[in-house]
């Protein structure tokens, strides 16, 4: 006799669900100070072991989480869904490791082209740096007009205007 209606089974996938994604947050704050290349593979592997199901009632077609299946038949020893459910966990790991190397072997040319242009734009910024400021960039305060600045008599304070 099935006491688990739809409504049940859907139920316990949303709280399930709920909770692998807080067990998922979890991990990726536990992994935040690794280095990216190990941090990455970590969160994809992960997010194989809480969010792959596998069948476990081909006729109904109910499915459980693969990780439950097989912790569940290896402890007990009951059932036999522990390597059909350690399959569909390599099957969703080669899957989700080949869709990073994708997504890695496409983000990897855009990185070095942004670090080279960074690097040019900091080299940039050292020349111009390394150059001489000129406080006055339209000229001099003595070269107004285009004339040269006249010395002026040491005894005097009179400031007499130019014509």
């Amino acid at each position: 006799m099935d006491t688990m209606t739809e409504n049940d089974y859907l139920l316990a996938w949303g709280l399930y669900a709920f909770a692998a994604l807080g067990c998922l947050l979890v991990w990726c704050r536990l992994t935040r100070f690794m280095w990216r290349w190990l941090r990455e593979p970590l969160r994809i592997l992960m997010a194989v072991l809480l969010f792959s199901p596998t069948i476990i009632d081909p006729v109904k077609e109910k499915f459980a989480p693969a990780i439950a299946i097989t912790a569940l038949d290896l402890a007990f020893k009951v059932g036999n869904n522990a390597w059909r459910a350690v399959s569909d966990l390599l099957m969703y790991a080669i899957i989700a490791f080949c869709l990073y190397a994708v997504f890695v072997l496409i983000r990897w040319p855009i990185e070095r082209a942004s670090k080279a242009r960074r690097a040019r734009l900091a080299a940039n910024e050292e020349a111009r740096k390394s150059e001489p400021e000129d406080d006055q960039p339209f000229g001099a305060a003595d070269d107004r007009y285009g004339h040269t600045a006249v010395p002026r008599p040491a005894g005097s304070s009179r400031v007499e205007p130019r014509l």
